[in-house]
Order: C-alpha cells, then structure tokens, then sequence
C-alpha cells in the first residue's frame, strides 16, 4: 500500500503515479496489486500536517488490518498510462490480510518548496507472551480493549478540594473491589451528577488510571490528568479562513446533501455572487460539465469563499459562535462576512471583484520561492530594487519574492548560478495598485460595519471592534 500526496491537481498527480508505476509496480503479480490511496480525499489537505496524517492513517490501518477507502473516485485519471504497472486505486474499503509477512507501507509528501519526502513504515513485531504469567483479573473482556485502548475516568465536585477529596475516595473504593475498568467509567458518567469543576484521569489500564486519581487527590501535575471548570473556555473560539489553495474537485459535496444549514447558505452566497460572475456556484461545487473550472483564480477564491462562509453558518447552528476572526486573502472577506462587518452581498462582490482584477493581471509579475532567511534573500534582492521585492516569509528558511516577470527571470538565473535554490510560481502579479485603482471603482456605496465579533487584522496584529 502506498499512501500518496495526491493533491488532486492535473500537473502533480499524474507525476506522482508515474514514479509510483516505475518503481512499486514493476514485476508484480497482476492478481495483487500495489494498492494506492490519499487521506487528502477524506479530510482535505491539511497543509504542514498533511504528511503526519498519512502515516497516522497507514499506522490505524495496520492496526485495524483494513485500507480505508478514497472518496470522491468516479474513474481513475486518462492521463496516467495505468496498464504499465500492477497499481490499483482503493475505490472500496478492503481488508489487508494477513500473509506472513508483517504489513508495509509507503508514505509520501511533498513540500511547498520542493522538498519530497518518503516514508516506509512496517508493521511492529507482535509481543511475545510472557511464560507462566498468572491471569489478570482485571482484563477487560470486551471485543474492542486492547493494550492500546484509553480509558477515562471523570470526577466532579463544587470545588478543586472537593474534586481532590472525591478522587481519593474513589481510588480507594476501586482498590477493595474487584470492578472493571470500565464498570467504573460507566458508573462515573451515568450515575452522579457532573458538577462544575471536574478532572478526567486517562489510561489504558486500572493502575494508570488509579495512578492519574492519586495525582489528583494530592494535588500535583500528571500527564494522565486534565483540569478545568465549566465555562472555562467561552468566548475563546476563533474562526481561522485560509486563503487560496485549500480547495478541492469534489469539497462540500456530502455537506450539500447532508446538511441543510450548509446548502441554504450555500445558496444564499451563489445567489450574491450572480451579478459578479458568469457561471453558477452550485454547478462549479457539484462538477456539473461544462461548468467554469477551479483552475481559474476568479473562480476558485469566490467558491472557497462561499464554502467558508457557510461552513461557519454550520458552526453557528450547532451553537459555536466565534469570540475572533481572521483570515487571509478571500479568507479575510469571508471573515469580514461571518463578523457582521460586511453583509453577503458586498463581500460577494469584494471578492467577485477582486479575483478577476487578480485575473486580467495574471502574467504580468510572478513569484520566487526562495530557501533562504528573508536576511540572505534580502541581500540577493541587491541589484533589482524597485522590481521585486520580498512578499512574504513563510519560515526561518522559506522566502517568497515578487515582482516582474523579466526580473524574475534574472533573479531566478542568478540563484542557480550561485546555488541557491528558487523555483517559480505558477502565476501572481505584483502590481496591487494597478488592481486596486479598477476595484475601488467598481464598489460604489462600500460600507464596513464593524459589529458582533473581533475581526484581527494580520497586518497591525490588532482587533477591530464595533
């Protein structure tokens, strides 16, 4: 099984199945194929965290000796020549049985700037039983226990000494009995009345958790205790709208189908969004034919615009309202929506707006990813001033610069020659002002009301409040 990137774009994907065709899929038996899938079609991509969540999916498979099935599969792609290897997609949920031979897989991820890692992963040896052990009496005999399992255990009280004093009681009940782990957790949670100040000790067997009661009950820290009281956390929830590249072919899809607060704002947003544009949100969402494609900047900020706003409607139905907002690029104008400062339809218009302006700029600047501290970068820059300049620091090693094209060019030559590494961008301008001077033209009777939640901006690290 091979755990794949696969961000579901039409330039990288079709690399990444090609390498994985030469290399896995040579001189394999037809009748059992390499078997390749993506947790990006289940969760989205989750940026940094993307490869992490790969192999915490291979690791659960192994454990569970099932591969989870990838969603949102109608056919395998035409661009990839499929017969020049034994690879097959994982279209179904399909059981990974055992051969003798402990289980494997490759997990692969690639970075923003160009840095591809690949990770095998095998299945750990199975422990060996230990001779003449006597018989623990306080096994779980359930199907699901396991040595992995956690348990938990709540006690609650009117205050941290009550909650310290009910813990020691606890412990010591346990202790002259012979219940269960689990009898224990059910009692706890289904026969007392949960008070306000409560602590859960967590553990996968009866002394852990007895050791996590004692930490309580004395009143010293453990890493198998969690504290708080109830309302500890209100009106500390903060909405977070990221910019462009979180989408997806096939996002909201389910949530349309599923969730009717998800497709009344849904609606509610296409409907805004009309005016602005010359296609349809729904059929874009549902990969209707013929519909305008998320390749294009002036529609895939829009959508993910639209799909943010009502995903916070969800949020809100199920009673989570957000103390903060922020976000970036189109993810700033939903936050803007969602905190009441801007009504639907202007922030439709904000961003139907501000995409195509992005659009008719296209190709005239560009971006340079550079793997250098903004200081060296900044000293690259020497000779080039006033045509690019840095536009955004990412981390300690990673620079983005911008500017014009030609100057890219150049810039882009000289690092090579020096070995520095640079890569391209697929396409960005650094002319703002000439698209601010269109867009500011085109919203008349603009008007910002600041109301119902802290609105952050990223540039004064500072809230905004009515």
């Amino acid at each position: 099984m091979v755990e794949a990137h696969g961000t579901g774009t039409p330039l990288g994907d079709p690399i990444e199945a090609q390498a994985i065709l030469a290399t896995y899929g040579q001189d394999r038996d037809p009748a059992r194929p390499l078997l390749l899938g993506s947790l990006k079609s289940n969760i989205g991509h989750t940026q940094a965290a993307a490869g992490v969540a790969g192999m915490m999916k291979m690791i659960l498979a192994m454990r569970q000796g099932t591969l989870p099935k990838s969603l949102h599969i109608s056919r395998p792609t035409s661009v990839v020549d499929w017969s020049s290897g034994a690879v097959r997609l994982v279209t179904e949920s399909t059981p990974w049985p055992e051969t003798g031979r402990p289980r494997r897989a490759g997990v692969s991820s690639f970075g923003i700037s160009g840095t591809n890692g690949h990770l095998i992963l095998e299945e750990a040896p199975a422990p060996e039983p230990a001779e003449d052990e006597p018989a623990d009496p306080f096994t779980e005999p359930a199907a699901d226990d396991s040595a992995d399992t956690v348990r938990s255990w709540m006690v609650s009280g009117k205050s941290r000494a009550v909650v310290g004093e009910q813990a020691a009681r606890l412990a010591a009940s346990v202790r002259a009995s012979d219940a269960s782990v689990l009898d224990v957790a059910h009692a706890l949670v289904s026969s007392r009345v949960a008070m306000d100040r409560r602590a859960v000790v967590v553990g996968s067997d009866r002394e852990e958790l007895l050791a996590g009661l004692d930490a309580l009950a004395a009143g010293e820290p453990s890493p198998r205790l969690v504290e708080g009281s109830v309302g500890d956390g209100s009106g500390k929830v903060a909405f977070v709208f990221p910019g462009q590249g979180s989408q997806w072919v096939g996002m909201a899809v389910e949530l349309l189908g599923s969730s009717p607060v998800f497709a009344g704002r849904v609606a509610e947003c296409g409907a805004a969004l009309e005016p602005f544009t010359g296609w349809s949100l729904l059929d874009v969402l549902n990969g209707v034919e013929g519909a305008a494609s998320l390749e294009r900047v002036d529609v895939v900020q829009p959508v993910l615009w639209a799909v943010m706003v009502s995903l916070a409607e969800v949020w809100r139905a199920q009673g989570v309202e957000p103390g903060a907002v922020i976000g970036h690029s189109q993810g700033e104008i939903a936050a803007a929506v969602v905190a009441g400062g801007l009504s639907l339809e202007d922030g439709a218009r904000v961003v139907a707006l501000r995409s195509r302006a992005l659009r008719a700029l296209s190709g005239l600047g560009g971006m340079v990813s550079v793997a250098r501290n903004v200081d060296e970068v900044r000293g690259l820059l020497a000779g080039w001033e006033g045509r690019i300049g840095v536009a955004a620091v990412n981390g300690v090693s990673s620079v983005v610069v911008s500017g014009d094209a030609g100057a890219l060019d150049e810039f882009v030559a000289a690092c090579d020659a020096s070995g520095v590494r640079a890569r391209r961008w697929r396409w960005t301008t650094r002319r703002t002002p000439r698209m601010w001077s269109g867009s500011r033209r085109s919203l008349p009777g603009f008007w910002l009301r600041w109301r119902r939640v802290r609105v952050m901006c990223r540039s004064t690290r500072r809230c905004r409040v009515e």
